[in-house]
């Protein structure tokens, strides 16, 4: 074993079509993981657009290892180790400058933009579909008139369909950096792993280690070859077994 390897990492992963989407390949970076929590006292992260809800959904249906901290609704609600309740640091930092209904009455002024079901909405987090071809005219218009009413948010669209209005510092690459100061984890022992433009933000870190997996969607490959970077990995295999590649082409599994 290399230094590296016997080091804990931080290791934070999107969920649908990241680590879940091949049963074999999840179970073999199960038994990885598993191993290397136990011996080195890794942490393992699943960060995941998925309400509460949905994630208890999942979890019934794959074999997912418990998780030390659960990121859940696009960065905006973290829990740790089993608990449901979250965690009250993230939820002060997110509510500064937040105003939900505010946001929600902007919203109103597209009819293209169509509200996700109710268990996808958050305290922090306003959802929406929108197709890809009414988004080109609609997120730079709401993105100003959001702007002009000054709410200080972030916009998320994600695989051609979801989008997500969030706190400007409400998502998975900010609780992912705030998840890495809690623990006490340097950014190279840290990796991120994902497939679509809502994990865009944990691969915008310049040393944090990042496993774009294989079957990775449109919106997040061009930001990838627009702006490349030796710290991340463009995985040949698909989901799990991407991640099991990136990992190993990083030297945190042997």
């Amino acid at each position: 074993m290399s230094d590296v390897n016997v080091k804990p990492f931080l290791f934070v992963t999107d969920l649908d079509n990241t680590l879940v989407g091949d049963d074999d390949a999840l179970a073999e970076l199960n038994r990885h993981l598993s191993k290397h929590r136990e011996e080195c006292g890794t942490k393992i992260v699943y960060a995941t657009g998925r309400s509460p809800l949905l994630y208890q959904e999942l979890a019934t249906e794959r074999e997912l290892i418990e998780p030390d901290v659960l990121v859940l609704s696009v960065g905006t609600e973290i829990y740790h180790n089993g608990s449901d309740k979250p965690d009250p640091d993230w939820i002060k930092r997110l509510s500064q400058n937040w105003d939900r209904d505010r946001v929600v009455a902007t919203t109103a002024h597209f009819s293209d933009l169509v509200p996700q079901p109710q268990s996808e909405q958050g305290p922090f987090k306003a959802s929406y579909f929108l197709s890809p071809e009414a988004a080109v005219e609609v997120l730079p218009q709401l993105e100003d008139l959001l702007q002009e009413r000054g709410l200080d948010v972030k916009l998320v669209y994600s695989s051609g369909k979801d989008l997500d209005i969030l706190p400007r510092y409400g998502n998975k690459g900010a609780a992912t950096a705030f998840l890495r100061e809690s623990f006490g984890i340097s950014p190279l022992q840290t990796v991120v792993c994902g497939d679509s433009g809502n994990d865009l933000s944990m691969f915008e870190s310049g040393e944090t280690r990042g496993i774009i997996v294989g079957n990775a969607q449109p919106e997040l490959l061009k930001w990838h070859q627009a702006n490349p970077s030796d710290n991340r990995y463009f995985a040949k295999a698909y989901c799990a077994g991407g991640i099991l590649e990136g990992l190993k082409n990083f030297g945190f599994l042997g």
